[in-house]
């Protein structure tokens, strides 16, 4: 497997990062084939595992603590904090006090004295970005922490993050972590040209699109899929964005077919065509799935195919405005003037 520099950290990461949200309740509660999955992937290559608290309420950290003993420093492991832990609430969010007690507890989870990427999972509305930095700086000069990302954060909030760091001294975000896919191209625009402009890294999630380009779901077995995790309207076939999406996918099956690959390792590729994106969050529920997923890091697609794609699906297009994860709070009727 070929690795690729980190931002300007100077760490090189597979182009496949595993993700673990699948381990525990929310996908395979069976630890030990949870272990085996991620102990296959450390054996193809794979170096960069990305987890977060919330995942299975803690259990996926657990499952992926277990799984690296004894191969902790082959791993650059990294996990999120932000959302809810509870019904109380100064156990969620980025303050100070709630970065400092949960980066304990995903310590502890994870059975390791150090997180080599501690990430906030969403940005938060209420909480001033120099107070979330501040936290982290404190942990990364503590050596708990090696280096901090942000997920989700639109270009605007990247670029803050950025001045905020440089005006006040403070650890500076070197990763972010956006959706990216075929199907979800938004952040295009503005996203990851402020990464690249940044010298920063990142790892891209949902590069199946939530499933969707994964061939599971075509026009002649489109039932709707079930998940805890899953919102409703994403999958809903009734709409006329989802229906839009089925026909995509058929595009996308024949192109990929074409091509001599199959539909997942075209758009894992596709996500790793990007020169911005440093790796792809791949996060398997079984054997399987992960086994599907590792030819993709060694395809490289040709210009004809990256056409055939822009004909589908526009550059910096979401297909489906319900995919998106920017706004959710800026957008909240108490935000707005109404």
């Amino acid at each position: 497997m070929h690795y690729r520099p980190l931002g300007r950290t100077g760490v090189q990461v597979s182009p496949l990062c595993l993700g673990a949200m699948m381990f525990g309740s929310w996908g395979n509660d069976d630890r030990a084939d949870a272990i085996r999955i991620i102990h296959r992937a450390l054996d193809a290559g794979i170096n960069f595992i990305d987890t977060a608290d919330v995942y299975s309420g803690g259990v996926s950290e657990e499952i992926v603590g277990e799984a690296i003993q004894g191969r902790r420093d082959d791993v650059f492991l990294a996990t999120k904090f932000f959302m809810p832990m509870g019904d109380d609430q100064n156990r969620r969010g980025g303050s100070r006090l709630w970065i400092l007690r949960e980066v304990e507890d995903s310590l502890r989870r994870l059975n390791t004295d150090h997180i080599d990427l501690y990430q906030v999972h969403r940005p938060s509305p209420d909480t001033d970005v120099e107070e979330t930095l501040s936290a982290l700086t404190d942990l990364v000069r503590q050596g708990k922490v090696r280096y901090i990302g942000s997920s989700s954060y639109a270009g605007s909030q990247i670029v803050e993050a950025q001045w905020a760091s440089r005006e006040r001294n403070l650890e500076r975000f070197v990763t972010e972590q956006p959706p990216y896919s075929i199907m979800v191209r938004g952040i295009e625009e503005d996203v990851l040209p402020a990464i690249r402009r940044h010298g920063m890294g990142s790892l891209t999630y949902s590069p199946l699109g939530g499933g969707w380009l994964s061939g599971r779901w075509r026009k002649d077995a489109a039932g709707a899929p079930t998940s805890a995790v899953r919102p409703r309207a994403r999958f809903d076939m009734s709409t006329p964005a989802n229906q839009r999406k089925l026909d995509i996918v058929e595009g996308l099956a024949l192109l990929a077919e074409e091509s001599g690959m199959t539909l997942i390792e075209l758009a894992i590729a596709f996500v790793l065509n990007h020169p911005a994106v440093t790796s792809a969050i791949v996060g398997p529920r079984t054997m399987e799935q992960l086994e599907s997923y590792l030819p993709a890091a060694e395809i490289t697609l040709t210009p004809d195919i990256l056409d055939r794609i822009d004909e589908l699906v526009p550059p910096g297009l979401t297909v489906n405005p319900d995919d998106n994860s920017y706004g959710m709070h800026e957008l909240t009727p108490e935000a707005r003037r109404r």
